[in-house]
């Protein structure tokens, strides 16, 4: 999988994504009323892994068919191995089925139909590597690795989005900073993106985008923590953990107690900036992706991912809170707005003014 989240993979796959933000937020621009961003993320996140990482041609209704099937997966994941009529595990099951029954016709179509191809996607990549290896994956084999891709970009990728948002909504400086920025480096021009100014290198160049992202994943990290084995017997503040005991780790407790990390609970991308590189005093005091030799596989994706709709977002639209306050948030399964949060998205022209569309075109034409 490694292959999958090398640096020439993802140059390969940024125009992509791109595509796929950018008709996602005309989309939502076009859309008269608010949209429920935590839901609507889950939908980009699913397109993105489908028509991205492994590139299936799949029609529109299909996909949006496949996709109610794969959240009903999701949401029964976690259920009681109790195999009962009506029980969340005898549904995951049956959506695991159909998905896998889906997932290996658009296998199958990606096999015979290699025409019009112009980059190596994930899915690619671990064929390829699999036969260098010697080993020809089965279709089985494929139908999994797909759905575990599919599942690792999907929901936390989905709720860092949703956070990112809502803190740029709260924070308009950082949203107007990430646009002076854009600006200095020569990506954004009198409204518009620059075209060709979005490569891997040049998005790698904007510093204080990055420490955006950084502070997102510090304060609003999508999963709790992580597990591991223990490999020898050690001792914790005066506690002996036996080897083979299984041991969890807490991200947010960590981003909350470490000492490094000056007044937690305020969203303060600076943090990470050049005068202050709080997250580089000690190894594992910010650790959203994990750490150590099991981190992250797909931790680069994620950012570039973030990277892409925040630049998007920085040059491309006007949103807005469609409700008085903003909503609580929920820890599980992974971090969300309680209501999903509500936001009405507008359409923006070259000159980033609000496009106005239908009864509102017609009255702005007649004032």
């Amino acid at each position: 999988f490694s292959k999958i989240f090398s640096h020439e993979a993802l140059e390969s796959y940024l125009p992509k994504i791109q595509l796929v933000i950018k008709d996602t937020l005309r989309a939502w621009s076009s859309n008269p009323e608010s949209i429920n961003v935590y839901h609507e993320a889950q939908k980009l996140t699913f397109r993105m892994a489908i028509r991205v990482l492994l590139g299936f041609r799949i029609p529109d209704e299909e996909l949006s068919r496949l996709f109610e099937v794969y959240q009903q997966f999701v949401e029964n994941v976690f259920s009681l191995p109790m195999d009962l009529p009506f029980s969340g595990y005898r549904r995951g099951i049956r959506a695991r089925e159909t998905l896998q029954k889906g997932l290996e016709k658009a296998i199958q179509e990606k096999l015979q139909n290699t025409q019009g191809k112009d980059y190596a996607d994930a899915l690619d990549i671990l064929i390829e590597s699999g036969k260098e290896h010697g080993k020809e994956l089965t279709m089985q084999e494929l139908k999994d690795g797909t759905l575990e891709l599919i599942f690792a970009a999907y929901a936390t990728t989905a709720s860092a989005s949703t956070s990112l948002i809502m803190q740029l909504l709260k924070h308009p400086r950082v949203l107007e900073k990430l646009r002076e920025e854009l600006r200095s480096k020569g990506i954004l021009h009198n409204g518009c993106i620059c075209e060709g100014s979005l490569r891997l290198d040049n998005i790698s160049s904007l510093h204080y985008l990055d420490c955006v992202i950084k502070e997102v994943l510090r304060l609003f990290t999508p999963i709790s923590g992580g597990y591991r084995t223990v490999l020898q017997t050690f001792e914790l503040d005066g506690f002996q953990i036996p080897k083979g005991w299984s041991v969890m780790y807490s991200i947010r407790d960590t981003h909350d107690t470490a000492p490094v990390f000056k007044d937690v609970d305020v969203f303060d991308p600076d943090r990470f900036g050049q005068g202050r590189s709080e997250d580089k005093d000690g190894r594992f005091h910010y650790l959203p992706f994990g750490g150590g030799v099991r981190t992250c596989l797909g931790k680069h994706l994620a950012k570039l991912f973030l990277k892409a709709l925040a630049i998007e977002l920085a040059s491309t639209s006007r949103f807005e809170l469609a409700t008085r306050t903003f909503p609580n948030i929920t820890l599980v399964p992974v971090v969300h707005p309680v209501d999903g949060l509500k936001v009405k998205f507008f359409g923006l022209d070259s000159n980033q003014n609000e496009i106005l569309t239908g009864t509102d075109a017609m009255l702005g034409a007649t004032v």
